[in-house]
């Protein structure tokens, strides 16, 4: 195990650490939040806000570990603050001759996989990372890459900005300039929240809102519509995606994912009746009886076998009418039903949950 250099600017770095007066700091939901997304959107059990302390790793936020430090010289994340610009990723740690004898490879958590991207000051000191963690050897997709690389950002200008909201707090009664600044944050900061909770509602890859944000929607027009006003559920499958995978890779299959999202767009009436489900999976909503919402899905089906995406391309697609009174995750599972019957019947169909 190689113990972690020592940053040259290692003063200036601790003594920008110690300006945050977060070391030691109760949890607080918005670093909560982060490391949450992370883990969501790079599919890891752990995920850290980990700040590099003079001989300790003391973590703001954490998911998926129970410990609250850890010493320096065992940190991954110690390696990662070296170069401030550049996302440490150790795809296998049992080859990486820094880790592959480090007790926490050897023994538990272990660590197979890492990725940190480092927490950097204005200027320019990395006191820590927002870094991912997996018990099994993996990559990260671009996308994964990228949101790992925002979402670090995002946590070092939440920093930043709870550092001025505590500065700017304490000189409240000194001077109308200074309530106007914090007023100022105040709205930047809640700026920087509404973009982490309209990421927490979409999916990465697509743009189209997720699962969460779609049963939110529905639950929305449930809530306004009338007791007797037709609201349906369609749940859509790229048929044979497995194999678009397999046969073309990943890259190509996200490239499907995103036309048929494009497709999907011209066809919502609103920015949350459409969402990706998961996987080759997505979902509509349409407000109005089910023999229009039949025939609408029958229009998807047929614009996405057209699409000029240079492979064969069929959907399987499932309806069901929400029944007033009962919860929205029965709807989903009637649609999710009528959708296998349309694969068990050949694919490239449209089945109504009630024909099933």
């Amino acid at each position: 195990m190689q113990k972690p250099q020592i940053p040259a600017n290692e003063t200036a770095r601790l003594e920008a650490l110690r300006h945050y007066g977060v070391l030691d700091t109760p949890p607080e939901q918005d670093f909560d939040d982060l490391v949450a997304i992370a883990a969501a959107i790079c599919d890891v059990p752990t995920a850290l806000v980990s700040l590099i302390d003079a001989d300790r790793q003391w973590f703001k936020a954490r998911i998926g570990l129970d410990a609250q430090e850890t010493p320096r010289d065992l940190a991954f994340c110690a390696h990662a603050i070296l170069e401030p610009n550049r996302t440490m990723v150790v795809p296998d740690a049992r080859n990486d001759e820094r880790f592959f004898d480090s007790p926490l490879v050897t023994d538990d958590p272990h660590i197979r996989f890492y990725a940190g991207s480092p927490l950097v000051t204005p200027g320019g000191e990395a006191i820590g990372t927002l870094c991912v963690i997996d018990s099994e050897p993996r990559e990260l997709q671009p996308h994964q890459f990228d949101a790992l690389q925002a979402l670090s950002k995002q946590t070092s200008r939440l920093l930043e900005l709870r550092r001025v909201s505590r500065a700017l707090a304490q000189q409240l009664q000194e001077s109308d300039w200074y309530e106007h600044k914090l007023l100022q944050y105040q709205a930047e900061l809640e700026a920087s929240n509404a973009d982490l909770t309209a990421l927490t509602r979409t999916d990465p890859l697509t743009g189209l809102p997720n699962r969460r944000a779609f049963a939110l929607a529905l639950e929305q027009a449930v809530a306004r519509s009338d007791a007797n006003a037709p609201l349906q559920v369609a749940v859509l499958d790229i048929d044979h995606f497995k194999l678009i995978n397999d046969v073309h890779g990943h890259p190509e299959g996200d490239r499907i994912l995103q036309a048929v999202a494009d497709a999907l767009r011209l066809y919502s009436a609103g920015p949350n009746s459409v969402a990706r489900y998961g996987g080759e999976e997505f979902l509509m909503l349409f407000e109005a009886p089910s023999a229009q919402a039949q025939l609408q899905c029958e229009f998807v089906r047929e614009a996405i076998s057209n699409l000029p995406v240079g492979l064969p391309l069929t959907v399987s697609i499932g309806l069901a009418s929400y029944r007033a009174g009962e919860e929205t995750a029965a709807t989903f599972a009637r649609a999710d039903q009528a959708l296998y019957a349309a694969k068990r019947n050949g694919r490239n169909r449209v089945i109504v949950a009630e024909d099933v």
